[in-house]
C-alpha cells in the first residue's frame, strides 16, 4: 500500500510541475515585462514630445515645419500604441494555445 500512496504522490507532483505549467509561469512573467516595458516606452515617448514642443515654442519655425512636426509626434504615438497592442496579442495568443493543449490532455 505504501508503495502505491509513494508511486500516486510522484504522479501527481509530475503532473503538477508539467511543462506546461512551467509555461504558464514564463508567459505570467513575460506579461509583467511586457506591461512595464510599454510603461516606460510610454513615458520616454511623452518626455521626448514635450521637449520638442518646448523646442518648437523657443524658435520660430514656418508653420508648415510645425504641421510636419505635430503630424509627426501623433504618428510616433499611434505606431507605439499599434506595436504594443501587437505585441499583447501574441502573448494572449501563446497563453491561448497553451490553455488549449493543456484542455486536450
Amino acid at each position: 500500500m505504501r508503495k502505491f500512496l509513494v508511486a500516486w504522490m510522484a504522479v501527481f507532483a509530475l503532473i503538477g510541475f508539467s511543462p506546461s505549467w512551467v509555461r504558464a509561469q514564463d508567459l505570467k512573467q513575460e506579461k509583467q515585462a511586457i506591461k512595464l516595458r510599454h510603461k516606460t516606452e510610454w513615458k520616454t515617448l511623452k518626455e521626448r514630445q514635450k521637449l520638442m514642443k518646448k523646442s518648437m515654442k523657443t524658435q520660430p519655425l514656418p508653420k508648415a515645419e510645425r504641421i510636419r512636426l505635430k503630424h509627426q509626434m501623433e504618428r510616433e504615438r499611434r505606431e507605439l500604441s499599434e506595436r504594443q497592442k501587437d505585441e499583447t496579442q501574441d502573448v494572449k495568443d501563446r497563453q491561448r494555445a497553451l490553455e488549449e493543449s493543456r484542455a486536450n490532455y
